[in-house]
């Protein structure tokens, strides 16, 4: 090759490199599509008021269709307005199963750390009583900012008759 040949070579090299870089090019379409439309608006402002018109109307009518009754609603376990003295059973709000127990503490917020691994928190006296036990309301405490979270009841019936323990409020129904 001569030297001739090479400076031609490096010429048509540098050519290709002075292209635009890809990134300019989807700036300079979009300059395009606006500058077009602003020159709508002086060549037929009819139709460029009536589009800015229907993208309105399109999207004014996005917004206000639809219908919210047809949404499902979404009910679970509601607490009862307690009331100190009044008599309710206990009743597993998370459990389905009937024969769940509800669990008892002797201080309020020990829910929130219970942990039955060992073999005597299973076991223990009146520590897990089956649904539908009777039960007496005698004070709340709150938790977590939110007033009647605990309750404190006296067991009405059977074994633990007279017990007086801490249960969630949403389990005294």
């Amino acid at each position: 090759m001569s030297i001739e040949e090479n400076a031609t070579q490096e010429e048509t090299v540098q050519a290709a490199v002075a292209t635009p870089p890809p990134a300019e090019a989807p700036k300079n379409a979009a300059a395009n599509v606006v500058g077009s439309f602003l020159g709508l608006k002086q060549s037929n402002p009819k139709v460029f008021f009536g589009a800015i018109g229907g993208v309105a109307a399109l999207l004014l009518f996005m917004m206000m269709g639809g219908d919210d009754a047809a949404k499902p609603t979404i009910s679970g376990p509601a607490m009862k307005d307690l009331v100190i003295g009044q008599r309710y059973i206990l009743k597993s709000a998370n459990a389905y199963d009937a024969s769940a127990t509800v669990r008892l503490v002797s201080t309020p917020g020990a829910i929130a750390a219970y942990d039955d691994t060992e073999e005597a928190d299973r076991n223990g006296a009146c520590q897990h009583m089956p649904q539908g036990t009777p039960v007496s309301v005698l004070e709340f405490a709150e938790a977590y900012g939110k007033q009647k979270t605990y309750s404190k009841v006296r067991v009405e019936d059977g074994d633990c008759k007279g017990t007086e323990l801490w249960a969630l409020s949403i389990d005294v129904q």
